[in-house]
């Protein structure tokens, strides 16, 4: 049976295990934007989430062997995928300015342009919610990501980031009360209540 994207994780590991090198592009091919939109949503540039994905995906190649398959292949990925932002955002503390901001890198890119004002006002307040995931800590930057947009539980949560579930509900709480403030002083009170 020829492998593909709709084809079993575990199909293509095992090809890929027994020297089918092809099989790695595969997974590639299958993961590679939610890997890269993950690490995107937590750090700044393009290119840096470029590299971070680029980075993920080679030590999976590397890792891809000690692979138990006790969680699906994208936890795996995922859980890389945060800890190589997380450890990118601590290294470039510094520069952790958007010029871009990521929801404009995606709307120029594909938005008709004769948007409707609600559809405006819906882009305006995406970026004023990206923005002020800038301004979190780290750790409440991943936990609210993997909250808010992947809706993922507080015990997924804690699988990922090696951490107590009652830690991260704090780490939530005080990360959306952030974001709530500097929502409301920009004027969008209610925006994510």
């Amino acid at each position: 049976m020829e492998l593909n994207i709709q084809s079993e994780d575990k199909e293509i590991i095992d090809s890929f295990l027994d020297g089918n090198n092809s099989a790695f592009n595969i997974i590639v091919l299958k993961y590679q934007k939610r890997v890269y939109w993950t690490i995107r949503k937590m750090v700044v540039d393009h290119d840096d989430a470029d590299d971070i994905t680029q980075e993920v995906f080679i030590k999976l190649h590397s890792s891809l062997k000690d692979f138990r398959g006790e969680s699906m292949l994208f936890t795996y990925l995922y859980k890389m995928a945060i800890n190589y932002s997380l450890n990118h955002i601590k290294k470039n503390k510094n520069k952790m300015t958007r010029e871009v901001p990521i929801d404009n890198e995606f709307t120029d890119k594909y938005s008709d342009k004769s948007e409707s004002d609600n559809e405006m006002e819906i882009t305006r307040k995406n970026k004023l919610i990206a923005d002020a995931i800038l301004v979190l800590p780290d750790q409440q930057r991943a936990v609210f990501n993997m909250r808010f947009y992947d809706d993922m539980t507080y015990e997924e949560i804690a699988a990922v980031l090696n951490k107590s579930v009652g830690g991260l509900k704090a780490n939530y709480f005080h990360a959306f009360k952030k974001i709530q403030a500097f929502l409301k002083e920009k004027k969008l009170k209610g925006f994510i209540d």
